[in-house]
């Protein structure tokens, strides 16, 4: 890979970062409120991933990745949804499943999101710029 390219990669990274941090505010968020207000852990753990994924795709389809030519938006959001509820809803269900009697709700839904965050940025490129590398 060309130095240009380094920094592009580079610069996506960062702003996948900083779009992960909102993100994981965002889902963690809604997670908490939802369990406040007695939703099963299952339901409140889709539906803060539902409102993270679509502000996730907003701001990363316009301000991370470069949209190619033939960009379809809807096609694009699909593929974005379907490799984010395979990766981020998918960890976090299983860590919020599995891990509270080990680690506690709350720490279980931070795990699954970290997980998730890693595996997310090749499938974020992938849904956007049609690339893994």
């Amino acid at each position: 890979m060309t130095e240009e390219g380094n920094r592009g990669l580079s610069t996506k990274l960062s702003r996948f970062a900083i779009v992960g941090i909102l993100n994981t505010v965002i889902d963690f968020a809604t997670f908490s409120a939802l369990v406040a207000l007695s939703f099963p852990a299952l339901v409140a753990n889709f539906l803060g991933w539902a409102v993270a994924v679509s502000f996730s795709f907003a701001v990363n389809s316009r301000w991370t990745f470069e949209r190619g030519e033939r960009f379809s938006l809807h096609r694009a959001f699909a593929k974005f949804a379907v490799s984010g509820s395979i990766i981020s809803l998918g960890s976090s269900t299983l860590a919020v499943y599995l891990l509270p009697p080990l680690t506690g709700l709350f720490a279980a839904k931070l795990i699954g999101i970290l997980v998730g965050a890693i595996l997310n940025f090749f499938a974020a490129r992938w849904s956007i710029e049609n690339r893994v590398i």
